[in-house]
């Protein structure tokens, strides 16, 4: 069993994964063979496992070996991350925040969010990541994120010793070219039956609200499409492939970015949006002003 691990003979062990040979690694650590030899050996016998086989002059890894390779590479990586975060702000304390995004938040909508960290006067430094909720979640419960960004309720946060900062409720909008778009807003929202949807996937709970509105409201239109990425689903909308769903918030991006036009807001479709976090209480005066700008972003 492994008390206490020496990162002295990690990182000898490191430098000779890379480089293959001792001898090589000896000229990378200005150190001579044999004392680097003696530190593998000892790296070794702590973890009771051959990390190295010889093939020819070369060394070659055991799979025990890929196994520590892979982790000392996240430990070193990790470590100069934090080196360079620490002498990177004054007073010696850098301010690295990491974002995870839910892969279905409209990136536009996120860049709008994530945008006044970096307004401060502390330097920030911002990590994100996107992927599923769940597993964004789970990152955060771990303390490898700072905070999560979501556009639906996520599901009961006690077992993960969670917390949620409403930010809003944002409006949805119709968006389509301006040669579509301007004949459609004559009979709003009766002129939809019909027309041709870019939608997101099923069980997405913006496509819910949009079903929803349609049974409603008697309508009946065509799905041309559903696409689970937000940045292809405009695209496609640009291409006149169909008409796009997206916050009436980001109306001048998608009109200045992509040449799209509000038809119309639908009423009663409104989706929201949760900043989820580790602790309670909200400490960084960088993730203070996401919470608040987002909080004004999404207003009324």
């Amino acid at each position: 069993m492994i008390d206490r691990l020496n990162f002295h003979h990690l990182r000898y062990f490191h430098v000779v994964a890379h480089e293959g040979s001792i001898a090589r690694a000896s000229r990378v650590l200005h150190t001579s063979p044999p004392s680097i030899s003696v530190q593998l050996r000892q790296l070794e016998q702590q973890i009771g496992e051959r990390l190295f086989t010889k093939q020819g002059r070369s060394l070659v890894l055991t799979a025990v070996g890929e196994t520590v390779r892979e982790y000392a590479d996240q430990i070193f990586a990790l470590g100069g991350e934090m080196m360079a975060t620490v002498r990177g702000a004054p007073g010696g304390r850098g301010t690295l925040l990491r974002f995870g995004v839910a892969d279905s938040v409209a990136k536009e909508l996120a860049a709008k969010l994530i945008g006044p960290a970096f307004e401060t006067e502390q330097p920030c430094r911002a990590i994100v990541r996107e992927g599923p909720a769940e597993r964004l979640l789970a990152e955060l419960a771990l303390h490898r994120l700072d905070v999560v960004l979501l556009d639906e309720p996520p599901p009961s946060l006690a077992r993960l010793k969670l917390f949620q900062h409403p930010l809003g409720e944002a409006a949805i909008g119709v968006f389509a070219p301006a040669a579509t778009a301007r004949p459609l807003r004559r009979r709003f929202p009766a002129s939809l039956a019909g027309a041709a949807f870019l939608l997101p996937v099923a069980g997405n709970l913006l496509r819910a609200a949009f079903d929803g509105f349609c049974r409603s409201a008697g309508l009946t239109v065509a799905v041309a499409a559903e696409v689970e990425d937000s940045g292809l689903a405009k695209t496609l909308a640009r291409e006149g492939r169909g008409l796009l769903l997206a916050p009436t918030a980001l109306s001048p991006v998608l009109a200045r970015h992509y040449g799209l036009l509000c038809v119309g807001e639908l009423p009663d479709v409104r989706i929201p949006y949760i900043a989820c976090t580790a602790l309670r209480q909200i400490d960084s005066p960088q993730l203070q002003r996401v919470l608040a700008a987002g909080r004004d972003l999404l207003k009324g």
